[in-house]
């Protein structure tokens, strides 16, 4: 038999469940983050959905409108190109070099970012001063221009895309963690810790690091959109993946030339990067009301 309890117990949830549940209050984070969800399996799992390969050409079928147009037909559900390559497979391979190649690039600089940032935000004095100047002024560049600065040194070409891309975002993280560990470190219980006896290690893990979370993952999904259109804009200039390449932002390149004939060649892409960054910008924002309410 179950032991009786005659008080009633006030079940506070923890920090993660009020979060997850200010999220989940917000209709648009939650749509946003299923369709980062599908945009996920679809940068994994495209090449396998896809009709027909990237670069095959069908002199029978250029220039096709989508299937819903009446000269359009189901075997080209996105219509074609004007070499005769289907929209919709290039589409599906395209996730891969402009999504994935996005997050490796944001991993990468959230890596660099983080362990620079950590180090400088906990040192103090003329290094600190000096740093966060120095970071000042590389913020005032813009990514991208910073990004078309890196390529047009180095070459254009997916590899060299990625360098840059990263390169111009790590500044970004280094500041972000920078502040968010310096404006801990000034807090009472982290002067608290230091007086119980915590040297500095001890301090930044178990004082600092739990609470600039927050920060970093507000960071990385702005990060996120703002990769997604460096590189597509580096590839609409031709610095970036170079014709054949299915990157969205080349294959919007690739279709001015027969824009007012074949509008979707430039619509389609568009739409596909429309989607990507917008659905990412949902879930940063919806990440950032609530833990901004969790933390109240």
């Amino acid at each position: 038999m179950p032991p009786i309890s005659i008080y009633q117990e006030e079940r506070i949830p923890s920090p993660r469940k009020r979060v997850w549940r200010s999220f989940c209050s917000n209709p648009f984070s939650v749509v946003g983050l299923w369709a980062v969800g599908l945009l996920l399996v679809i940068a994994i799992f495209g090449p396998l959905m896809a009709p027909y390969a990237p670069q095959l050409q069908n002199t029978q079928s250029i220039l096709l409108p989508p299937s819903w147009d009446p000269a359009g037909t189901v075997e080209h559900f996105l219509g074609t190109d004007a070499l005769g390559r289907d929209i919709f497979s290039r589409i599906l391979y395209g996730a891969q070099l402009t999504l994935g190649l996005s997050l490796l690039v944001v991993f990468t600089a959230l890596v660099v970012g983080f362990i620079i940032g950590s180090l400088s935000g906990m040192m103090s004095g003329l290094k600190s001063s000096i740093l966060s100047h120095l970071l000042d002024a590389l913020l005032s560049i813009p990514s991208l221009l910073m990004a078309i600065l890196l390529v047009a040194v180095a070459g254009p070409g997916i590899q060299n895309v990625f360098w840059a891309v990263g390169l111009s975002l790590t500044p970004q993280f280094v500041r972000a963690i920078h502040q968010a560990v310096h404006e801990e470190s000034q807090k009472e219980y982290v002067t608290a810790a230091r007086l119980d006896g915590a040297n500095t290690l001890q301090v930044y893990w178990y004082v600092i690091l739990p609470n600039i979370w927050d920060a970093l993952i507000v960071q990385t999904t702005l990060a996120i959109s703002a990769a997604i259109l460096d590189i597509a804009a580096l590839g609409f200039l031709g610095l970036g993946a170079q014709s054949p390449s299915p990157e969205w932002g080349a294959m919007v390149a690739q279709g001015i030339d027969s824009l007012l004939v074949a509008p979707w060649n430039v619509t389609i892409p568009g739409l596909a990067l429309l989607f990507t960054v917008l659905s990412i910008n949902l879930v940063g924002d919806g990440l950032r009301t609530a833990m901004s309410r969790g933390n109240q």
